[in-house]
């Protein structure tokens, strides 16, 4: 008897492979990451053949690791780095570039053209985004104007685009000879070309952009068999049974299934979804509308997002870049041997502001800087930072949600650093809270894959699941608190208005 559920998760620094058991705990992982590509400024690529290599190492090493077989496991589940776009050719199946990433700015100068008649709510209606560099659509425009052939090739019906979820799920069935061409609802929302209400590309804005339909996979559920691993694989036979981008994979795997339930993912980025329910809602206040998930035949849920650029890339950067850390956990130990920032605070908008901004012109920033300050204050200023873009969010969630959040469940690999949990908890005032199995963004994808092949009866189930691991109560005082945000969002207007047309 099958007893165990394999999610694929298909992120931005690393792919991993996780086994998990029917109580939802973790029996054995394998990982890898993936070279980050960084051309010039503002440009992030993957190699997208590394990424399906990196996919079937991972998957042996799970398996190995746990002693297991594909005999003993019921069904896979995907979940992805949203936006990155990879463009491949259908017959070879080689990419006709890198991938481009979600962090990516290269477009801009695409954003602004599409923008000149309607501005950057031109599609929102629609699609729930607003025009910008961080989704699919304008990264496909790219490869079609810049890459030699693409257009022609495009045009002929040679090429497929896909999400990374989109280019596992394609190779993993087989790829030229047969893969299946299928992504789920979550992530075609991303794109900027599926209607909302419909959860059908839009011809229109298609042509808009100059992206041939024939290019775009079909969309299905979040939940139910899409095809089987081939024969190569060491999980031939085995169904692949759920797909959902990262973060609502994350809000999925928290148990976060009813209206007015949220979550916040602490990775590369930083994301807080809020399920709205069956009820498509446009924010007001810098937000995404984004579909949540869709199980089989049921009705979509909808969320509003919060999207935060850079968090556990900015502790990468100082790692990588600034060579202040040899490894990430050393962050908090450099955090810890000061009081506080010293007066530093860090904006880290190197893909611009995301949620709730939505500033493509602002750049990174360090202000605040005195000979006092030393690298355990840019430390702690990096931490900090990704609470406040936390609160940012947060509070555009509250007012659009016409009602304050009691509490923020958290997960994630940044949520293991108690250091920022608690400055996190005093920023926001409420507490906040990890569960047991921190890293759920691959958990929502089993979830998914196991609810479509019989594995979890349904979403009560796996509620039950569901257990507390620590909370963070708030311990700053409120006037603390408003001096501290009072500074930071006056740093973050000096990241703004930076790039001129002769800037990268």
């Amino acid at each position: 008897m099958a007893d165990y559920i394999l999610a694929i998760d298909q992120g931005t620094t690393s792919t991993r492979a996780i086994i998990f058991d029917r109580s939802g705990a973790r029996v054995a992982t394998g990982q890898k990451e993936h070279e980050q590509i960084l051309p010039q400024a503002g440009w992030v690529e993957h190699d997208a053949t590394e990424i399906w290599s990196n996919t079937q190492e991972v998957i042996g090493l799970a398996l190995s690791r746990a002693h297991l077989t594909r005999h003993d496991i019921a069904g896979i589940g995907i979940t992805n780095q949203r936006e990155t776009t990879v463009v491949w050719d259908r017959h070879t199946g080689v990419p006709v570039y890198n991938a481009i990433v979600w962090q990516d700015t290269r477009t801009q100068a695409i954003v602004d053209r599409l923008a000149a008649d309607g501005g950057t709510d031109r599609f929102t209606p629609i699609v729930g985004l607003p025009l910008a560099t961080y989704f699919s659509g304008t990264k496909i425009t790219w490869i079609l104007e810049n890459v030699d052939g693409a257009r022609e090739k495009a045009d002929a019906g040679d090429l497929l685009f896909g999400t990374t979820d989109c280019w596992v799920l394609w190779n993993l069935t087989g790829g030229a000879d047969g893969g299946v061409h299928v992504t789920d609802v979550t992530n075609a929302s991303r794109t900027m070309f599926m209607d909302l209400k419909t959860l059908e590309w839009r011809d229109d804005i298609l042509d808009v952009f100059g992206v041939p339909r024939s290019m775009m996979p079909e969309i299905r559920s979040s939940s139910e068999v899409y095809g089987t691993a081939e024969s190569s694989s060491l999980l031939r036979e085995t169904p692949i049974a759920g797909i959902l981008g990262d973060q609502q994979a994350a809000t999925f795997g928290q148990a976060a299934f009813a209206a007015g339930e949220s979550k916040n993912t602490y990775g590369t980025g930083c994301f807080l979804i809020f399920n709205t329910g069956e009820e498509i809602v446009h924010s007001e206040n810098g937000l995404l509308t984004t579909v949540g998930y869709k199980l089989g035949d049921a009705p979509a849920h909808y969320a509003l997002e919060g999207s935060i650029a850079v968090t556990g890339s900015l502790i990468q950067w100082l790692r990588d870049q600034l060579g202040i850390i040899q490894t990430a956990p050393e962050v908090e130990e450099l955090a810890r041997q000061v009081e506080d920032n010293g007066g530093v605070y860090i904006v880290p908008a190197f893909s611009g502001l995301f949620a709730p901004y939505w500033r493509s012109d602002a750049r990174g920033a360090i202000v605040g800087l005195t000979r006092f300050a030393n690298k355990s204050h840019i430390a702690r200023a990096a931490l900090e930072a990704v609470a406040f873009q936390t609160r940012d969010v947060l509070d555009a969630v509250n007012a659009d949600a016409g009602v304050d959040l009691s509490e923020l469940k958290v997960d994630g690999g940044m949520v293991a650093n108690d250091e920022l949990m608690q400055f996190q908890a005093d920023m926001l005032g409420v507490p906040v809270v990890r569960p047991v199995v921190a890293e759920t963004t691959a958990l929502g994808a089993a979830y998914a894959a196991g609810l479509a092949v019989g594995f979890w009866r349904d979403l009560d189930e796996l509620s039950a699941n569901w257990q507390e691991d620590r909370r963070w109560e708030p311990q700053m005082n409120a006037a603390e608190r408003d001096r501290q945000l009072r500074l930071w969002r006056k740093a973050v207007t000096k990241s703004m208005d930076w790039v001129d047309e002769d800037v990268r």
